[in-house]
């Protein structure tokens, strides 16, 4: 039941080129930035990485992408990592761009066991027509375009709707951050830092969490656990540097009353 490893580059040592990896985080909040450093380090290459964003140009899995270690994104939002969009339309990145609410429950469902869902997200849209680019060739032609999805029209409460089908989400390995984790895996998560980084965990078949504070089994309050360790396999305690370092994606201040 002990699932903590001695150090964040023995927890992805088994992570090979071309997996699939899920990734929690939300801009640069909950990011797991010590695994993503660690399979960097690995010299694993061709990953395929499912997460909300791709992080920045210097940070998160923004590092993977400048080492072009990443053949293919799938994301919501892409708008704050000017590497993303120059492989992006230089054809050398793949991206699936997914709405994101479309994008959490695809991740959920994959971690529930349902192997699809309707939304009434994307229909009347590209989403659900296809056609969206996914590859672009270096000369800025679409070689590779999402294709269409089955719609349905259901009867609701405001009339009849279409509704959309999407695939649910499954991953190789997932990589995540938590605030405090328990030796059996169960994991909490902090404020905002408490977005996809669930979602990441259910959906992967090996979810490895980097935990700031680590506590014994039976600390952690269990109306308070947010990711059970049924869906963790490996624990990584950081060192209270590791913990301390974190960026701000874009600091907004405003002047101080007075000045």
């Amino acid at each position: 039941m002990d699932k903590v490893v001695a150090s964040a580059h023995e927890a992805v040592a088994d992570i090979t080129s071309g997996s699939r990896l899920s990734v929690g985080g939300f801009g640069l909040c909950g990011i797991p930035s010590v695994l993503i450093d660690a399979v960097l380090m690995s010299g694993v290459t061709d990953l395929e990485a499912v997460s909300n964003n791709c992080g920045v140009d210097d940070w998160g899995l923004g590092r993977l992408l400048m080492e072009k270690r990443l053949r293919r994104m799938v994301s919501s939002y892409v708008g704050e990592n000017k590497e993303f969009a120059r492989q992006y339309l230089s054809g050398e990145l793949e991206v699936e761009l997914t709405p994101q609410g479309t994008l959490a429950e695809r991740m959920r469902a994959g971690g529930s066991g349902i192997a699809a869902f309707f939304t009434v997200t994307g229909a009347g849209t590209q989403v659900a027509e296809g056609g969206l680019p996914w590859r672009y060739d270096a000369e800025g032609n679409v070689v590779v375009a999402s294709p269409a999805k089955q719609t349905q029209t259901f009867e609701t409460a405001e009339g009849p709707k279409e509704f959309v089908l999407e695939e649910a989400i499954t991953a190789d390995f997932g990589l995540v951050r938590a605030w405090r984790g328990d030796r059996h895996g169960n994991l909490v998560y902090r404020d905002s830092a408490r977005n996809f980084n669930p979602l990441a965990a259910m959906c992967a078949r090996v979810t490895i969490a980097e935990v700031e504070e680590l506590v014994e089994p039976g600390e952690l309050d269990p109306n308070q656990v947010h990711t059970p360790g049924v869906f963790v396999q490996r624990v990584v305690a950081l060192t209270p540097e590791q913990a301390a370092d974190k960026r701000i994606e874009k600091r907004t201040v405003r002047p101080r009353v007075g000045s």
